[in-house]
């Protein structure tokens, strides 16, 4: 080891001992910064990572590398001592070791210099670390290679350039074998074997933070192959062509050969293996999590997990299939083979081709793929099929990737979430196959079925409603096996009074009719261990309508079962468009389309009165014009234990087709005294922020008596753009968020008293330089105010604005004490005269054509919620508007990505399925800059200029004072 240290000791001594240490990094740093915040227009791209920095790095290592191998074994060669080293008592592979290790320091030094640029972004937003050790990494071993090849090609000539060529040439091939100008040409299975050779792109793995053996062991293998051809390079100088050293020159070649074949071998063994890697990122986003594992290591039947590829597919898509594989093949491994995992090409099966087109409609996607002489269009198939039983989720391209446009107009195409994408088909495959004996048989806690019945007061419609429930309650105890209990409550006879009931059920008797001063009992209640659940019941059902209300409480309370999410959106669209009998448009068909990923999706019509029993989680969507009958059904839904999830503010979009410009009105009728007394109040204002998202609008210039219109981005401080800053991060509805626009967006407030006993969490903030506008005026008027186009609030008005609220918790009703808008009914419109008198005494009455109408009411008005009651508010619909969606896709922005990932997040913390959240939550994001000037940004970049300046003076200073106190060199120690 002393030998392999004292050769490279000499080699840095001549290095510094003259300028082209400095000369060779000062040349590499230049060119990495300027790749860095010109080419990759670091701050235009506004995340806080440095893949621009490693994007070039292969390329940029190639030259370095070039450079400072050329000179190695060619200049020993022009100026004649190689002759000398040869004689040295030193083996050849020491020698090797010392040049090698001497240059690799060299690059070392190149590649710390350039940390002034992640210290920057790490200062600037929240960087996640590993890619970044991932990357620098990366950039040694692939370096190493580079190393061992231009130290061969430096042996073979006495000429430094022609050296330099041959090296850049050499590490050119083996970067071009795995980039996408060839790989297109060869499809899935030769763009794979290509994309295994090429160093380009084995560094792309490594540099997104995932440290595999198969990347470490290539680049090892092919440093090691160049040393092995070196040494023989050099030995073979030493060779003479006689008969006597014909042995020993074969033995040589026959060792070279099998080690070679050794490391093929190995190459080839390794690459067959997906799960020896290490995943340096902040949340492990490349491997599979624990969640995922625990919900794929029991499963009782075999689930297939089926990939389509076709071998010829688009380009972009190309490189992403060797990923989508991995992931797969860990669902396999990781449920001891419940998973079968699978790969075809349905273009050589037509069977198999007809099954996905017929059974599942997988279809295959034309993509046109344009080459340098021609455009062409291919069908191919991207897809990907989870099945469990009769059930199945198929996931297509648009469903798994991410497009990212980049300031040279090429397209960055990513996996989005693989492992969310995956893990939540699954769930839904999974527990839509599930029965109800499956829920059974996993509750391990004690289930009882009560009734309680006054069967003597009752009236005679729910006479017979007794007997139902028992039927049902005997079927379902058969299908429990023994784990359903039942148990019947008389109040009248029974040891349980009215106080007793009220305490331990929180029930009450219900009045026969509104008029009447006779009452009964007629509950049907479900416990699981300590939980209780009340079932509705109403006159008019029946034995099966009876068993869904049980069954929808059951798997409400149970987990394996695929929840139901009920949406309530306004009628929208021009009263013309209805008075021609066409259908309004719907300004919420983005959030429509992405909730049925995970849930089934159901459209709630309030004006019954009540919510049906199977909804787990209720979305208002701006709601406005509601009756008092429909915000009572949201009430008591809130107080049966649901979750009701309200965007509501005080003003929405005023989508008049007729109008030139947008509006935006004031809400009525919606529930913002609902909310109100539930400790939430919904101001009747707006906010503006600083800090907000730019809003496109078309500008007229003058050009040399020309007017050209053009869009322009703007400050627009209605597009409160909030960052990690403004959330509470420790809230797991904030999970994977990066940032979040609120459009048009109401300030709330909290009754702290009216939400005692309750979790409560505030969600989202905005920034302190924010002011509430109580106008309706959404126009900016940049004449009168040039900076922001509104008018500033005062500096001591300016503050954080509460904009989004979660609580859970107890609950009171609304309605305590005011009228049961059920009563509307009965009392709209004129009665009959003896109307109470017939109610009093039928519980119904007979109107003019005698029919009778009942009067009873469906239930007792709840008071007071569970505990596990959940209310989330939001002081903006429109963040999930289509209009506004439509906005920033025009402007080439995806922060509607982050609008429809908040309100995903709400919803499964609003159905607490916490599995999906831990998934998503780890998930790769883009992590956003903080907000900047450009004077800042200016600042900042010069920054890293002067930081690399000074190193490099460093360097000089250093390699000078060598060569002032440059002495004989030992090359060995005495």
């Amino acid at each position: 080891m002393n030998k392999i240290l004292s050769i490279a000791k000499k080699e840095l001594k001549a290095y510094f001992g003259s300028p082209m240490a400095a000369l060779f990094i000062g040349a590499f740093l230049l060119a990495t910064l300027f790749s860095f915040f010109w080419l990759e227009t670091f701050f235009a791209r506004n995340t806080a990572d440095i893949r621009p920095l490693f994007r070039w790095m292969p390329l940029l290592m190639i030259f370095l590398v070039s450079a400072l191998t050329m000179r190695q074994w060619s200049e020993e060669q022009r100026m004649g001592t190689m002759e000398i080293l040869m004689t040295l008592p030193v083996k050849l592979s020491q020698l090797v070791a010392g040049k090698f290790l001497a240059v690799l320091t060299l690059v070392t030094v190149a590649l710390l210099l350039t940390a002034g640029l992640p210290l920057t972004v790490s200062l600037l937003g929240d960087m996640d670390w590993g890619p970044v050790f991932g990357g620098y990494l990366g950039a040694l071993l692939m370096a190493s290679a580079y190393i061992a090849i231009g130290l061969f090609i430096s042996s073979r000539t006495d000429n430094q350039i022609i050296a330099l060529i041959l090296t850049v040439l050499l590490s050119s091939f083996f970067y071009l074998l795995g980039s996408s100008g060839l790989t297109n040409f060869m499809g899935n299975t030769g763009g794979e074997l290509l994309r295994s050779l090429g160093t380009g792109s084995r560094f792309a793995s490594i540099e997104r933070g995932v440290i595999d053996l198969r990347d470490l062991v290539y680049y090892f293998s092919l440093a090691a192959f160049f040393m092995m051809l070196n040494i023989i390079s050099l030995e073979a100088k030493r060779w003479s062509s006689g008969d006597n050293t014909a042995p020993y020159r074969r033995g040589i070649i026959i060792s070279a050969v099998l080690i070679s074949l050794n490391l093929l071998a190995l190459n080839l063994w390794l690459n067959q293996t997906n799960y020896l890697r290490l995943d340096l990122t902040e949340n492990c986003e490349y491997s599979l999590s624990t969640t995922s594992r625990e919900l794929i290591a029991n499963l009782p039947e075999p689930l297939i997990l089926r990939g389509y590829f076709s071998d010829k597919t688009h380009p972009l898509l190309s490189p992403l299939v060797p990923r989508i594989k991995d992931l797969m093949h860990e669902y396999g491994i990781a449920s001891n083979r419940r998973v079968e995992v699978s790969f075809i090409d349905p273009k050589y099966d037509a069977e198999l081709e007809a099954e996905a087109n017929q059974q599942y409609g997988i279809k295959p996607v034309p993509f046109q793929v344009a080459g340098r002489y021609e455009a062409s269009v291919v069908n191919s198939y991207f897809n990907i099929l989870i099945k469990y039983g009769d059930q199945h989720v198929t996931l297509g391209f648009n469903d798994i990737i991410e497009i990212q446009p980049r300031n040279d107009g090429q397209m960055d195409v990513s996996l989005r979430n693989l492992e969310y994408d995956l893990s939540k088909s699954i769930k839904k495959a999974v527990y839509g196959f599930q029965s109800l004996a499956a829920i059974f048989e996993k509750i391990d806690q004690d289930i009882t079925l009560t009734t309680v019945v006054t069967p003597t007061s009752l009236p005679e419609q729910l006479a017979s409603m007794p007997e139902q429930i028992e039927k049902v309650a005997a079927e379902l105890q058969k299908e429990a096996m023994g784990k359903l209990n039942l148990q019947k409550i008389d109040p009248e006879h029974g040891t349980l009074g009215q106080e007793e009931l009220k305490d331990l059920y929180g029930i009450e008797p219900m009045a026969v009719s509104f008029f009447s001063q006779d009452s009964f009992y007629l509950y049907l209640l479900l416990s699981i261990g300590e939980k209780t659940e009340s079932i509705y019941l109403s006159g008019d059902m029946g034995e099966a309508e009876i068993r869904n209300e049980i069954e929808a409480v059951l798997k409400k309370t149970s987990s394996g079962f695929l929840k139901t999410i009920g949406l309530w959106t306004p009628e929208a669209g021009d009263p013309q468009m209805a008075m021609m009998q066409q259908a309004p448009p719907s300004q919420y068909q983005a959030i429509q389309q992405v909730l049925p990923e995970n849930y089934n999706l159901e459209k709630v019509d309030l004006s019954s009165g009540r919510v049906a029993g199977e909804i787990d989680a209720l979305i208002l969507a701006a709601p406005q014009e509601l009756s008092d009958l429909e915000r009572f059904a949201v009430d008591q839904y809130l107080m049966r234990g649901g979750a009701v999830i309200a965007l509501t503010g005080s003003y929405v979009l005023d989508l008049d087709p007729y109008a030139q410009s947008l509006n935006v009105k004031k809400v009525k009728n919606g529930i913002t005294e609902l909310l109100s007394h539930y400790g939430i109040t919904v101001a009747e204002s707006l906010v503006l922020d600083r800090q907000n998202e730019p809003f496109p609008v078309p500008v007229t210039r003058d050009i040399g008596g020309f007017s050209i219109q053009e869009i322009q981005r703007v400050d627009y401080p209605f597009f409160v753009d909030i960052r990690p800053d403004g959330m509470d991060k420790e809230s797991p509805v904030m999970a994977n968020i990066p940032a979040v626009t609120m459009n048009w967006v109401s300030p709330l407030s909290i009754d702290s008293e009216k939400n005692k006993g309750r979790k409560l969490n505030t969600l989202l903030r905005s920034s302190a330089n924010s002011w509430p506008s109580s106008g309706s005026n959404i126009q900016p008027d940049f004449e009168l105010y040039p900076e922001l186009g509104f008018a500033q609030g005062e500096a001591d008005s300016m503050e954080s604005q509460i904009l989004a609220i979660s609580s859970q918790g107890s609950f009171s009703s609304f309605f305590t004490d005011k009228d049961d808008p059920r009563q509307e009914k009965l009392n709209a419109g004129p009665a009959p005269l003896d109307m109470e008198e017939d109610i009093a005494t039928n519980g119904s009455y007979e109107d003019s054509d005698n029919q009778a109408q009942p009067t009873l009411p469906d239930t007792p008005l709840i008071k007071k919620s569970p505990d596990s009651s959940r209310l989330v508010v939001v002081g903006s619909s429109e963040f999930i508007n289509d209009t506004v969606i439509s906005i920033s896709q025009s402007m080439n922005q995806d922060r509607f990505l982050n609008s429809l990932g908040f309100l995903q997040n709400i919803v499964d913390w609003s159905v607490e399925d916490e599995e999906l959240l831990v998934i998503r939550s780890r998930g790769a994001h883009a992590r956003i800059l903080q907000p900047m000037s450009r004077q800042e940004q200016t600042f900042w970049e010069w920054l890293n200029y002067g930081f690399a300046l000074l190193a490099l003076l460093a360097v000089s200073l250093y390699g000078g004072m060598r060569r002032r106190k440059e002495k004989p060199i030992e090359l060995l120690p005495s």
